[in-house]
């Protein structure tokens, strides 16, 4: 199956998964995806994630996600730089989401980060998404 956009694939997964209060959820593996679920994991929305191959030798990410009180921890989750439209920003424009309280998830030329990662490091980068 061809994918456009891969990283808006595993967000829409992790969302779903979410609304049906799934435990853990699986996508194909990728470095940019890995990247991300980095940052998701550091800033405390998933509780974690894991590298393995299926039978045919592919790669595949099983993402545990995470609840407080029955409720998931990510209440929003949006895919901002599309394959139709990408969304650059310097290192002063990148967006801080609600008033800090949510996260954007930067690509700069030092790696993917949180945006305040990307604004003490005075990079800029393409804006994948942002977490609240």
């Amino acid at each position: 199956m061809m994918m456009n956009d891969p990283l808006g694939d595993m967000l829409t997964r992790i969302r779903n998964a979410q609304m049906r209060g799934k435990s853990t959820v699986k996508t194909p593996a990728s470095k940019l995806r890995a990247w991300v679920l980095d940052v998701l994991a550091n800033e405390g929305y998933i509780r974690g994630y894991e590298k393995a191959e299926t039978a045919d030798g592919q790669g595949e990410i099983m993402i545990s996600l995470k609840y407080f009180e029955g409720t998931p921890v990510i209440r929003e989750l949006k895919r901002v730089s599309k394959p139709g439209r990408r969304v650059y920003m310097g290192s002063k424009g990148v967006p801080s989401v609600r008033n800090g309280l949510g996260v954007s998830i930067v690509s700069t030329s030092k790696g993917v980060m949180s945006d305040a990662a990307a604004r003490s490091a005075n990079v800029g980068g393409e804006v994948l998404c942002t977490v609240f």
